[in-house]
């Protein structure tokens, strides 16, 4: 795939990029190397003034950088401007957070020793970070501001559609003070990830991106015996109980089902409603579907824009073919717009064939997929006859369905009347191939350090450790 800015609206190529020679990722690497020597002894304190000041330039520049994403990707503009506000949310989350949560940790000193014992976290070098289209800004920083505020350095591979936010990325952390070589952007194809990982200056990985992406950067890492976070897809189940708030829950669904186009790994994808509200269910959000307004992403009135790539409408399409051909019911949509650039429609499909792509697959853009369920048994066999388990919710009043949804859905994160979200503040990640490991929260800063036990012989233990 060519490193370039395509406007999925119109089809348009707007700026090719040349690729980074091998000689040029070698200096980047060292580049990484020697900045993570010093960046490891800067003080938290240092770091968060820092991650605090790429927080002001993003809110103050927030239109600005939400058109360039827009541009590359087709996401509504104001949505593009609310995941710029969202990063410096999570700058400064971080900066507020971080020295608190990776402060050293008392150990309880075995009988008869006189010693001070703890943990204490540390940081582990140059980390790779892969990462998708879908959510540009964010996908990154929340990445990045947990492993800068814990002393690592960032290598950012980002996807090769959104080169000028890769690069914006960049310059925003440059502008903040961020010293040369801690975070770096490589305009690399995904032919040179692997070489990348296998550098002993590249120290972990983390990757957010499809399932088969995840297998091979998981693999490169596993055998070159360094950590990896992979954030996979997800075909995460939206379940409707009669007791639900039905108004409620029919307009979260729309939202969550077409947010980013319909193209994120958390969108609710699987609806499944039991049998006493599903005609009704049915009835009200084909309705709702049909009444998005399709359009050019930069227009305040524009509900849905178009997919990032053509590639990204004809995969949809031959699903949403192959799943009616194996007998589905398509209520409404189902067929790319006639238009200049990459829309596909408010897509609904209901009765879904076992072993159809409906079943099997996730589906990257604004296609909700119909189940009907008999019971809250029936709804969690469903929920669970997946491959995914990313972030799940279910929409219930009644507190006994609500504890059998938590208990028994196999997923990362559960959501109870209310649709999932990425934020600072909670733990994100998923189980089963939508992959491993956690984001956001305290997990964030702790996905890539050492934990190293320190032993400190005929030393008292304090309470706080040491400082």
């Amino acid at each position: 795939m060519a490193i370039a800015t395509t406007n999925p609206a119109t089809g348009e190529t707007v700026r090719e990029f040349d690729e980074l020679s091998a000689d040029q990722v070698q200096e980047k690497l060292q580049r990484a190397a020697d900045a993570f020597r010093s960046w490891r002894r800067t003080t938290f304190a240092e770091r968060a003034r820092l991650l605090g000041r790429a927080a002001d330039i993003l809110d103050a520049e927030s239109d600005e950088l939400g058109r360039i994403a827009t541009l590359e990707v087709g996401k509504t503009f104001a949505s593009s401007v609310a995941e710029v506000q969202k990063c410096a949310k999570g700058c400064r989350w971080y900066a507020e957070h971080a020295e608190q949560i990776l402060a050293d940790v008392p150990r309880e000193v075995p009988s008869g020793q006189g010693a001070r014992i703890f943990t204490r976290y540390e940081p582990v070098g140059p980390v790779l970070a892969v990462m998708p289209w879908n959510f540009p800004y964010w996908q990154v920083f929340r990445f990045a501001a947990p492993a800068l505020m814990a002393g690592n350095v960032g290598l950012l591979k980002h996807a090769s559609n959104v080169p000028q936010v890769a690069l914006a990325i960049e310059d925003v952390l440059r502008r903040a003070g961020l010293p040369d070589g801690v975070f770096q952007t490589l305009l690399v194809g995904s032919g040179a990830i692997e070489a990348i990982i296998e550098d002993p200056r590249v120290r972990a990985v983390t990757l957010t991106g499809s399932e088969g992406a995840g297998r091979q950067v998981g693999a490169v890492a596993g055998r070159a015996i360094k950590p990896s976070v992979l954030e996979l897809g997800g075909s995460d189940a939206f379940i409707v109980m009669p007791s639900a708030d039905l108004d409620d829950a029919i307009g979260n669904a729309v939202v969550s089902r077409t947010l980013n186009n319909g193209q994120s790994c958390i969108n609710a994808k699987r609806f499944i409603v039991h049998t006493d509200v599903a005609d009704e269910f049915e009835r009200r959000l084909v309705e709702r579907m049909e009444a998005l307004t399709v359009g050019d992403p930069m227009n305040d009135d524009t509900d849905l824009g178009p997919l990032a790539s053509p590639d990204g409408v004809e995969t949809l399409h031959q699903q949403v073919n192959n799943t009616v051909a194996a007998g589905a019911r398509l209520l409404t949509g189902g067929k790319p717009l006639d238009r200049p650039g990459s829309f596909y429609p408010p897509t609904v499909l209901a009765d879904i064939p076992e072993g159809s792509p409906g079943h099997r697959e996730e589906f990257f853009g604004p296609v909700a997929l119909l189940w009907r369920a008999r019971d809250a048994d029936d709804a969690i066999r469903i929920a669970n006859d997946s491959s995914f388990g990313l972030g799940d919710s279910a929409w219930t009043r009644d507190p006994a369905e609500q504890e059998r949804f938590v208990t028994e859905v196999e997923t990362g994160m559960i959501y109870i009347n209310k649709f999932t979200e990425s934020t600072p503040e909670i733990p994100f990640g998923g189980v089963k191939d939508s992959g491993y490991g956690r984001e956001l929260a305290e997990f964030g800063p702790r996905a890539f350090v050492n934990a190293k036990t320190v032993w400190i012989a005929g030393a008292e233990q304090s309470g706080g450790g040491v400082e």
